[in-house]
């Protein structure tokens, strides 16, 4: 799957360009080239992407995609409440790791973290709301320019825009990060939830709620 979705990624520049590659009816077989490893990557630039008071005494870590609908469901209800009552008032810290299900999913990210820390969780609120609209009828070259308008939106310029979008090496870096988050979590579905180091899958505010409470409570 890596090597998949980093042809994936790769095809974005060309989207966002011409969309030559994504007009034509053979594979994505010329980004193979560019995407070949220089044997190692560096993860380092793909920073944990947290909001909420680092001293937290309960840390919540959600894996999510962006091209998923329970995510977004989550995103549109029980996470503004686990913001009003947890992370706004310094009881949680909220951590988001991405999953990259598809190429799609990767690009988004892309656009997530080209604004760096101070506007990810901004772009990732778009990404969410707008789900429906960006991804409309999967058509990859509408995707791309609805991705790039939503980064328009949250502040970039064209200029990082270009940049982050033609960055292999991050995009490599990111698959590496998911890949190894995954395996060590066993994600196997989103949204996903690490809580203290302990695994839960998608539930209500009240459930929520409830798990937080106790833990807060020790």
């Amino acid at each position: 799957m890596h090597r998949r979705l980093i042809l994936g990624a790769l095809a974005l520049v060309s989207v966002l360009g011409a969309g030559y590659y994504f007009t034509r009816s053979e594979p994505l077989a010329p980004f193979a080239v560019n995407a070949q490893t220089s044997g190692t990557v560096d993860k380092s630039r793909v920073l944990e992407m947290a909001i909420g008071a680092a001293e937290a005494p309960v840390t919540v870590i959600e894996y999510a995609s962006f091209t998923c609908p329970h995510c977004a469901s989550f995103h549109a209800g029980q996470y503004q409440e686990l913001k009003r009552d947890y992370i706004d008032t310094g009881k949680v810290r909220f951590v988001i790791r991405e999953v990259y299900f598809d190429r799609f999913g990767l690009w988004a990210g892309m656009v997530a973290r080209c604004g760096g820390p101070e506007r990810y969780f901004g772009i990732v609120d778009l990404l969410f709301e707008r789900q429906r609209q960006w991804l409309g009828d999967g058509d990859p070259v509408k995707i791309a320019q609805n991705l790039r308008i939503i980064g328009k939106t949250a502040g970039l310029s064209e200029p990082q825009l270009d940049a982050c979008l033609s960055d292999s090496a991050m995009a490599e870096a990111m698959v590496a990060v998911f890949e190894e988050n995954r395996d060590r979590d066993q994600v196997e579905g989103t949204p996903s939830f690490m809580i203290d180091g302990q695994k839960y899958s998608n539930m209500s505010y009240e459930e929520l709620a409830k798990i937080l409470d106790e833990k807060l409570a020790n």
